[in-house]
């Protein structure tokens, strides 16, 4: 069963999309920009600390220890006080973090400020997906999460200009060109999280800019959808940590982060060494842009696809296996042209996949089960970009070939893909077919209001 179509149902979720979502994917660009940017400064940094190879490895990966740690505590306690406070907390405290970095100048210090990164990062994005299941609909929740996901390759889209301009910049004040793209990017995202505080809105309830009947269809379709999650779905958060569906859902995510961060380290300077000799600047961060601009087209399309027709389970199992022979193919070739090509092929799979999975655990996950078990699954899920660049050298290490890490990572991809073609779940019988999936509105503390 489902809920009926109304205007002003489609006039509420208009306006909130177009309310809310530029901003959250500036969030979200600004999110990645601080966390991938250290793939860009890679060269410099190392040529500068003396970091080894090993040594930034382990750096770049232990990032997502530190989140993956304060993930479940920090989204329960953004359940608690909601979005706008918790959110605009994050990111100022990222951002600061973030710009610290620029006082790397030893393997300790690195290894201490990405770990810090991390725990103040963390949250952030289940705390995204958990709003975002609090304000839009089953029925538009896949396009919804698929524009929210723009924030993806456009973080690389722009960030990737934008950071080799700022390598390519001389020695302002005295600090390295490397030192700058910390402070820039990192503060930032400081700034704009200040204004999230006064930006954001927790619940439709509070909507002051929707009119009142379009605050009551929306608040009455995700009500609606809330008892069918109450009466499918764990009801408390420790009955989310131990669902099977979560822990598998965890897995699948972890394939899919390790196909994501393998690529993300490595793009700039893979196509640095095909294109420019190693050297990382303005011309290797237009060359790089050129996958996310397909991402963005393939996301758009194939998220409103999958919302109108239905197996958003299969289309995830499609893209990451799509993912996975492009990341495979980008190994395979000498040429800067075919590795762009492969590259393409590569972020469309692994883009649109996300906002396709995610509608999986969001259709049973609701209250503060949400909370958690989102978390749970982000949280392992993302130490897949701590394994995945260490997987990577040591699959080339025992090798001795240098594309044998990247085929070791389209390999997790077409693991994850097979995951997700057996991966079952009972919720509604038209979440089985992957058509719909449900939702759960919480208050800004915490309390249910489905019931």
């Amino acid at each position: 069963m489902t809920m009926t179509a109304s205007p002003a149902l489609d006039s509420a979720i208009a306006k909130a999309r177009t309310r809310l979502l530029p901003f959250l994917i500036l969030m979200y660009v600004l999110a990645f920009i601080d966390r991938a940017n250290v793939g860009f400064a890679k060269n410099v940094l190392q040529a500068d600390t003396g970091l080894s190879d090993a040594a930034f490895a382990f750096g770049a990966g232990i990032f997502f220890v530190g989140y993956a740690l304060f993930e479940v505590p920090s989204n329960l306690l953004m359940y608690r006080f909601g979005a706008r406070i918790w959110m605009s907390r994050i990111m100022v405290t990222w951002g600061v973090v973030s710009a610290c970095t620029a006082l790397v100048d030893s393997a300790t210090s690195f290894y201490v400020l990405r770990t810090l990164l991390g725990i103040a990062e963390a949250g952030f994005f289940p705390g995204i997906i958990l709003f975002l299941s609090n304000w839009f609909p089953a029925k538009t929740r896949s396009q919804t999460m698929g524009l929210f996901y723009f924030g993806f390759p456009l973080a690389l889209l722009l960030g990737s200009p934008v950071s080799g301009l700022l390598l390519d910049a001389g020695n302002p004040f005295g600090l390295h060109p490397w030192q700058w793209l910390f402070v820039v990017e990192g503060l930032a995202a400081s700034v704009v999280g200040v204004i999230a505080y006064f930006y954001l809105t927790d619940r439709p309830g509070d909507a002051s800019w929707l009119d009142a009947d379009e605050r009551q269809a929306l608040d009455n379709a995700l009500r609606h959808e809330d008892r069918q999650k109450l009466a499918h779905g764990p009801s408390s958060v420790l009955a989310a940590l131990r669902d099977s569906r979560v822990l598998f859902c965890s897995l699948i995510y972890f394939a899919v982060q390790m196909s994501v961060y393998g690529v993300v380290f490595y793009l700039p300077t893979r196509i640095a060494g095909l294109a420019s000799g190693g050297h990382v600047g303005v011309e290797v961060g237009l060359l790089t842009a050129i996958p996310w601009i397909a991402a963005l087209i393939g996301t758009f399309c194939i998220t409103r696809f999958a919302d109108r027709h239905g197996h958003h389970r299969r289309w995830a199992a499609a893209m990451l296996a799509l993912a996975a022979l492009g990341i495979a193919a980008s190994a395979m070739t000498s040429s800067v042209a075919v590795a762009i090509a492969a590259f393409c092929v590569a972020a469309i799979g692994f883009v649109c996949v996300q906002p396709l999975f995610w509608t999986l655990p969001t259709g049973y996950l609701g209250g503060a089960a949400a909370a958690g078990g989102i978390a749970l699954i982000n949280s392992i899920g993302n130490l897949g970009g701590f394994v995945a660049p260490n997987l990577k050298g040591l699959a080339e290490h025992l090798a001795g070939s240098s594309r044998a890490g990247m085929f070791s990572l389209a390999v997790v991809g077409l693991i994850g893909a097979l995951l997700l073609l057996t991966f079952r779940f009972a919720v509604a019988s038209n979440v089985n077919s992957g058509s719909h999936s449900v939702s759960h509105r919480t208050g800004p503390l915490g309390e249910r209001t489905g019931h």
